[in-house]
């Protein structure tokens, strides 16, 4: 059978079949890494900055994530290992002298080259577009293509002149087994502080401890010197407690009788208590202050009876 003007269909037209995995572009995925946010998707601008794991992130996003972990936002699972602000560093980057920024007016008789980048490496002038190699160090934050670093092999960075060391190179967007071995170091890094850190602090309470049994054994010695009753020939014993009485106990017969009669004679006798107007030392005027004072004593003609007062009375 034919369709209107006599056309044959053929079956792939009529049966549908399964759909073609559609392949991402390689150098189109690698070119978005490098000039995108990995956490936000909008364009890099400055300050840019890079976490342990290679990835780029404009500094803004990463602030506003840190200050808001309950929020949601796409690609939240590039960002998980970010504690803090400590675990970025910003970068030092070099500016592309041939970038002339987005061409967003750009005619079609103009050649636009999508591969041009804002940044080049200092040392052998290559653009960070995603076709070459780039790293940076996690000590000054500057950044170098790894075929400078592999040429110009010295431990003082090209562009600030600080030292570093092999451990503080990190790849910048690198492949998954790039990515597998700088969380592997990542993580041994954390371990070894997490470790340190309690080193320090069980090593303080140590002392701590150490300083406080030492004040207190320095105590022992003048606390039961103060403490310890004192025996005479007589067998009498005496306690001084600041100040307080004496106590005096007899050895008597044997006997329950005897018990009894010295278990009572063994009590402190109070205290006794000065009153403020017997006290010679004080002057006249301190002694009016209280009420035991004479002048503070009235008769009974100078006293006078409570007076209530209601506001019912008006």
């Amino acid at each position: 059978m034919g369709c209107d003007g006599g056309t044959i269909p053929k079956r792939h037209e009529l049966v549908k079949g399964p759909k073609k995995v559609e392949k991402v572009d390689r150098s189109a995925e690698l070119l978005a890494k490098w000039k995108h946010c990995a956490l936000s998707q909008e364009k890099l601008r400055r300050p840019i900055v890079v976490c342990e794991l290679g990835r780029l992130y404009n500094k803004d996003a990463v602030i506003e994530y840190l200050l808001d972990k309950t929020a949601e936002r796409p690609n939240m699972d590039v960002v998980t290992h970010i504690r803090g602000i400590k675990d970025i560093t910003e970068l030092n980057l070099t500016d592309n002298p041939e970038w002339d920024g987005e061409r967003r007016n750009a005619k079609g008789d103009h050649y636009e080259d999508v591969h041009s980048a804002m940044f080049i490496c200092p040392v052998v002038g290559l653009e960070m577009n995603g076709k070459h190699r780039f790293c940076y160090l996690q000590t000054c934050g500057c950044v170098f293509s790894d075929r400078a670093l592999k040429e110009v092999k010295t431990e003082i960075c090209h562009k600030c002149g600080d030292t570093f060391h092999d451990q503080d190179v990190v790849v910048i967007n690198g492949t998954k087994e790039d990515v597998d071995k700088l969380r592997e170091r990542m993580e041994g890094k954390r371990a070894a502080a997490k470790l340190l850190k309690q080193a320090k602090k069980s090593k303080k309470t140590k002392v701590v401890a150490e300083s406080a049994s030492k004040a207190s054994e320095s105590k022992d010695p003048v606390e039961s010197q103060a403490g310890s009753p004192q025996v005479d020939v007589a067998g009498t014993s005496s306690a001084q407690n600041g100040g307080g009485g004496e106590c005096s106990q007899s050895a008597g017969a044997s006997g329950s009788s005897s018990a009894t009669s010295s278990s009572s004679s063994s009590k402190l006798t109070p205290a006794t208590k000065r009153s403020v107007q017997q006290m010679e030392e004080k002057s006249e005027v301190f002694k009016s202050l209280f009420t035991t004072h004479s002048s503070a004593k009235r008769t009974k003609d100078q006293l006078s009876n409570w007076v209530t007062h209601t506001p019912y009375h008006f």
